[in-house]
């Protein structure tokens, strides 16, 4: 009599365990995917935020292709800074753009200074 219940308890445990895969699975990819952003920071010298979401470019202009978008207050990985197209928004006008792993962004949106922060001699 005493195999029964165990046999129930184990089958219940095993039910548990199987419905906790697919939450376990998820979480796993999530932590990965926060990593890999964090690996996008790290390879580049400099880090850049957004204050909002914004679209990267393959180029300085916004008649350059859109390559992604960079979510707010998501941090960036950056290399230089250029001047290309002159942007205005929120009240900022500016012709600096960023260059981001990904491509390109317009200072406009990113905290800091009038270079998203980089150094007046990181210019590309």
């Amino acid at each position: 009599m005493t195999v029964r219940p165990i046999t129930r308890v184990a089958l219940v445990g095993a039910g548990a365990l199987a419905l906790l895969g697919p939450l376990a699975a998820t979480s796993a990819s999530a932590a990965a995917e926060d990593a890999r952003g964090g690996d996008r920071v790290l390879a580049a010298p400099y880090a850049v935020e957004p204050y909002e979401t914004v679209n990267v470019r393959s180029g300085p202009a916004r008649s350059y292709d859109k390559v992604g978008s960079v979510t707010a207050g998501q941090p960036r990985g950056a290399y230089c800074w250029t001047r290309g197209e002159t942007i205005s928004d929120h009240g900022y006008t500016n012709d600096v753009w960023v260059q981001l792993v990904e491509g390109y962004v317009s200072a406009v949106y990113l905290k800091g200074n009038e270079y998203g922060d980089l150094p007046a001699s990181a210019r590309c």
